[in-house]
């Protein structure tokens, strides 16, 4: 009988969080960031591919970038860029990677400083609540994400990290309202696998 009323409870709390998620629109907003995402991925996909058919070659100025820049210094650019805004294409660094003298352990790299760029963004969130002015500013500017992550939680952490949305927008929406910060780690570490599997089709490229 306690299994069956276990089992029945859960079944209800599924079925009350799929009603939630249904009502409150969460489903059509993944759907939408999905249609959204696939085009700049696309882009950037053909922008590689045309960069080194048509204009020069990818893998010979990858290989140059390897040999003239020290890894530590490509790593700390895209750790700056992920703490900001995202403001460049994690693609580029992936490729990057791709080309390095150990791809698996610098595309690693990258993914580590991506979640540290979301913990630091975090953290520039939660700060902005201290300061009224900017706090006043911010909520205006992020509205939407402010709203969507007090709506969806963790379930939009979970799509921040997977999907081409920038990651930081997220993290510092996720920090202004005081998401909890431990379920922020655990889903944060999503951003690991959104850059194995994005490695998978670059790496094949160049």
């Amino acid at each position: 009988m306690k299994k069956k009323d276990e089992k029945s409870k859960k079944k209800s709390r599924l079925r009350l969080m799929h009603q939630y998620y249904s009502y409150t629109g969460f489903y059509k907003f993944v759907g939408n960031s999905i249609k959204k995402a696939v085009i700049p991925i696309i882009l950037v996909i053909a922008a590689i591919w045309a960069l080194d058919f048509y204009v020069l070659d990818l893998n010979k100025l990858l290989v140059t970038v390897t040999e003239t820049y020290p890894p530590a210094g490509i790593i700390a650019v895209f750790f700056l860029s992920e703490s900001i805004l995202g403001l460049i294409p994690p693609e580029l660094f992936i490729a990057w990677a791709g080309k390095s003298a150990f791809p698996i352990f610098y595309l690693s790299l990258l993914a580590a400083a991506s979640y540290a760029g979301g913990i630091v963004s975090y953290f520039i969130g939660l700060a902005i609540t201290k300061i009224p002015a900017i706090h006043r500013q911010m909520e205006l500017n992020l509205a939407k994400h402010i709203k969507n992550t007090r709506k969806w939680g963790g379930f939009l952490i979970i799509v921040g990290a997977l999907l081409p949305i920038p990651f930081a927008m997220t993290s510092i929406a996720a920090g202004f309202i005081r998401f909890p910060f431990l379920s922020y780690l655990m889903f944060g570490l999503l951003r690991f696998v959104r850059f194995y599997a994005y490695a998978l089709v670059i790496f094949e490229m160049v």
